[in-house]
């Protein structure tokens, strides 16, 4: 019987550290990701509204008043102010993203299916505005709700970060629905389907990734935007998070506790939205990136 070699030393090192060395870069990359997010959490904990320059991620002492401060925050009439500015970046985020699907989704469907005068334009000119950054239109679009009575208001923020996520959801869906078989719709419209109706029953059940993905960024932008925000709203009960977050960087100082409790409430929404949508989220980014 013929005996089988054993691996050497050598051999079984260049195995073993061929296995271990992504691991190690892995857990470099994490604990650099993670450390930033622990420093945070460390002065949302602490007791002090002090900066703390030390390097050590390890509150030496742990509170939840920061938490239950910014939470209970009341109006100077009455009310729970805390809960209101939450409804309103709720209010605000989630009438942006159905507005701009509800529009970006027959914009990208008649740009992916169909061919008429100004098509290429048309895609051309939503590409072009996104090289903009929003606070070149801050001064145009502040007298635009003035002069129609929407500044101050929440639908007057709705109505512009609706029309400005148009193009990026536009795009994003065209290159999706691109990847949808011409041939399904065909045969929907041979079995007696009409045009809306094959869009309604077999174009968008297909694109459920590439919606979710779309909505959830559409979402995000809306709900992280703060100079417009900012600049729009006037008055406390108003107001979305990231404006009162900046409420807490005074002339002369910081509540950084505050800070940094009222940024991770802030965050917790979003996550909690990743977490409900990551199922979809590898799919409807890679999904849009080939011609199927």
């Amino acid at each position: 019987m013929r005996r089988v070699a054993k691996p050497t030393i050598a051999a079984r090192s260049a195995a073993l550290w061929s296995a271990t060395w992504p691991h190690l870069v892995l857990g470099v990359a994490s604990a650099a990701v993670l450390y930033p997010l622990l420093w945070i959490l460390k002065m949302a904990l602490s007791p002090s509204q002090a900066f703390d320059p030390t390097p050590n991620p390890i509150p030496t002492a742990f509170t939840l008043d920061n938490f239950a401060t910014v939470i209970g925050t009341d109006a100077p009439g009455g009310g729970w102010l805390f809960g209101r500015q939450l409804a309103n970046s709720l209010i605000v985020s989630g009438a942006t993203a159905c507005i701009g699907l509800a529009l970006a989704t027959t914009a990208a469907y008649a740009f992916s299916r169909f061919r008429f005068p100004g098509r290429q334009s048309a895609l051309t000119a939503f590409m072009v505005t996104q090289i903009f950054p929003g606070v070149v239109m801050t001064i145009p679009l502040y007298i635009l709700l003035d002069a129609i009575g929407l500044l101050d208001s929440l639908a007057g923020l709705v109505l512009v970060y609706s029309t400005t996520s148009i193009p990026f959801a536009t795009w994003m869906l065209k290159g999706y629905f691109d990847t949808i078989p011409k041939e399904l719709e065909e045969a929907a419209l041979m079995d007696g389907a009409s045009r809306f109706g094959l869009f309604w029953r077999v174009v968008l059940p297909l694109s459920r990734p590439a919606l979710a993905v779309t909505g959830l960024f559409s979402f995000m932008t809306a709900w992280n935007e703060f100079i417009l925000a900012a600049t729009f709203l006037g008055h406390p009960r108003s107001y979305t998070l990231p404006v009162v977050l900046q409420r807490y960087v005074g002339e002369y100082g910081t509540d950084w506790g505050y800070f940094a409790a009222g940024a991770i409430l802030t965050s917790s929404v979003v996550m909690a939205l990743f977490f409900v949508l990551q199922k979809h989220l590898v799919g409807g980014l890679t999904a849009g990136g080939v011609k199927g």
